[in-house]
């Protein structure tokens, strides 16, 4: 029996909205990088994971991207994705 598909939706705590789907997997949390370069520029950084634990893996890789790519600072955060109508 295939998958019911459905919208995904993840709210931040500065007001933005991410709506993801419709898709059939089963994915808990959305997470998102926002970073400064050194130029002033902002760069965004999202995507969705299975489970709280894999999103929160990405906090370590984040820190080594920090790094390499040169920011001057960057914010990390997961919120939980919510079932919505499509």
């Amino acid at each position: 029996m295939a998958r019911k598909r459905r919208y995904l939706t993840a709210t931040l705590p500065d007001g933005y909205v991410k709506t993801i789907g419709p898709t059939a997997d089963p994915f808990t949390h959305y997470w998102r990088i926002v970073a400064v370069l050194e130029n002033g520029r902002t760069e965004v950084f999202w995507g969705h994971t299975r489970s709280l634990v894999e999103a929160k893996k990405k906090r370590t890789a984040t820190t080594e991207a920090a790094r390499t790519r040169g920011w001057t600072r960057h914010v990390f955060e997961i919120v939980e994705l919510v079932e919505t109508a499509g």
